[in-house]
């Protein structure tokens, strides 16, 4: 199957693609339709609804942002589809440092603290986690964030991934960009049903396709665009080293996603019941 066939087209969002087509490491191929990874769905058009509701049949979204992003940035068209299950599972630790939700409106939300690099610092040696890491890089403090979902919200993942199990049609998983936060959550999940290490780290740089179109949405959104004009460009990227890196990491510290999911009440079942929704 041809990467570009992957991408699925749509007026409001720009980073959206099929989770279908990836090679295993025992020959079989991930199925197309089952599961879709996307960017901020807010600005669906009519059109983009009939798509994912009539060829992908979709059921069920899987929200993975902040509750302060959720309450910024307002209710999107598939929240009032009645056929859609919309699952908000944050991996932020919501109410505590990460993120401050106990305001009662969206006015009085702390925004700098609604982002996945909320926690990061302008120290060169010192990664997301606060331990001194020596010239820590780019792909260090990502790297960090990354095993900080895992750290937190261990729960929102593996909710994440049962929700993918379900025959009721697809789902759809999604932060802002559908980079980081989507980006760890597929790649657990790709890497559970045994897709290769390749086709994993391909699957998360593909953004990098898009990256430009992506900043150009987030930065049309005030709940954004301060933190992202912050950055350089460059540290928006998906470099595979960094997907590399987290996916050894996870290997060394867990034995790999399903020796990490193990420690969170994930179960062989689980895992036959993802393989058989999945594979083909």
């Amino acid at each position: 199957m041809s990467e570009s066939t992957r991408w699925i087209p749509l007026d409001g969002a720009v980073n959206v693609r099929d989770l279908g087509g990836l090679p295993t490491h025992d020959g079989r191929t991930t199925r197309l339709g089952r599961v879709l990874r996307a960017d901020n769905l807010q600005d669906l058009s009519v059109a983009d609804t009939r798509l994912l509701l009539h060829h992908y049949a979709l059921k069920n979204v899987i929200d993975l942002r902040s509750d302060a992003e959720v309450s910024l940035e307002g209710p999107g068209p598939l929240t009032r589809t009645p056929s859609v299950t919309i699952h908000h599972l944050s991996l932020f630790s919501e109410g505590g440092h990460h993120t401050d939700v106990a305001a009662d409106t969206p006015r009085t939300i702390d925004i700098d603290r609604v982002l996945p690099w909320q926690n990061r610092t302008d120290d060169p040696t010192e990664d997301p986690t606060g331990n001194t890491a020596g010239n820590a890089t780019d792909t260090d403090r990502s790297v960090g964030h990354y095993h900080g979902y895992l750290r937190d919200r261990g729960d929102s993942i593996v909710a994440a991934l049962r929700i993918m199990t379900r025959t009721d049609g697809s789902a759809l998983v999604h932060c802002a960009a559908g980079k980081d936060r989507t980006g760890v959550v597929c790649a657990l999940a790709l890497e559970t049903i045994g897709v290769t290490r390749q086709a994993i780290v391909t699957d998360y740089t593909q953004t990098g396709e898009r990256i430009d179109a992506i900043m150009r949405r987030l930065r049309a959104s005030d709940t954004y665009a301060a933190d992202l004009d912050s950055r350089p460009d460059d540290s928006h990227v998906p470099h595979a080293a960094i997907m590399e890196k987290f996916l050894s990491r996870l290997a060394e510290e867990h034995g790999g996603a399903v020796g990490w999911l193990a420690g969170h009440g994930w179960t062989d079942e689980d895992t036959a019941a993802l393989q058989a929704r999945l594979l083909s």
